[in-house]
């Protein structure tokens, strides 16, 4: 039964990050509900899919001219620098206080989303 989550896991987060949108959205929740797997070990595993995923993604979305170049290195000089600081932090917080602050951030994506759809 864990290979069927494992596989949806891959699925899930391959296909949204594909298309942008953050494949440990649903990754990170398939690992520690369904899996059993501790939030920070999630993260890390999330981290790491991320970065392969996210090297075709790429290629692909600038072989198709969606990549727009201008103000880019300030958003990866900052992204850099508040990664690492958001890495510090977390070295430093219980997992439960993670899978907390995660849940939350999920419900709050998914309330501004209710919001949006309300408003066209």
């Amino acid at each position: 039964m864990a290979y069927f989550f494992y596989i949806l896991a891959g699925f899930v987060s391959g296909i949204f990050g594909g298309l942008g949108m953050g494949g440990g959205t649903l990754l990170i929740p398939i690992l520690t509900i369904f899996l059993n797997f501790d939030q920070k070990l999630s993260q890390g595993i999330n981290l790491l899919s991320f970065l392969v995923m996210a090297i075709f993604s790429l290629y692909i979305h600038y072989k198709n001219g969606f990549i727009v170049t201008k103000n880019l290195f300030w958003i990866i000089f900052f992204g850099v620098i508040f990664s690492c600081l958001g890495a510090v932090c977390m070295s430093f917080l219980p997992s439960n206080a993670l899978k907390k602050a995660f849940g939350a951030f999920l419900c709050l994506l998914a309330v501004i989303e209710f919001i949006k759809v309300f408003k066209k």
